[in-house]
């Protein structure tokens, strides 16, 4: 279910390989809804949906300044998600094709790969 759309009629797939932190993660898919309530009213703002396919599992750690070498592993500060080629991010459903793109073009400046915007065919 990578390359592929699964879920919604619309999503946002990665044109190369990279990672990203739970922080863009987020704050992509809360530009991807904020564009669909200020887009939409009433009743299609209940239709919409958002699938987000990518997850943070692997965490990441970092040591404080002024520490000398070794001692160890430092303390995590985040987690992140490897991203391959061809990988949907997100999906869509239940709004029109103009607003998943300008949903799809607002999550893109969050993420730190290129994305392109891809529809069922």
């Amino acid at each position: 279910m990578g390359p592929q759309l699964g879920f919604g009629r619309y999503g946002i797939q990665s044109c190369r390989a990279g990672r990203l932190s739970h922080r863009a993660i987020e704050a992509a898919r809360r530009a991807i809804s904020g564009q669909f309530h200020r887009a939409m009213s009433g009743q299609f703002r209940r239709n919409s949906k958002v699938w987000v396919r990518v997850f943070a599992d692997l965490p990441v750690t970092e040591k404080s300044t002024g520490v000398r070498m070794g001692r160890g592993k430092g303390n995590p500060t985040g987690r992140i998600a490897r991203v391959s080629t061809g990988k949907i991010l997100f999906e869509m459903d239940g709004v029109s094709l103009s607003n998943a793109r300008q949903a799809a073009a607002l999550a893109a400046h969050k993420l730190s790969l290129s994305t392109k915007f891809v529809q069922r065919s």
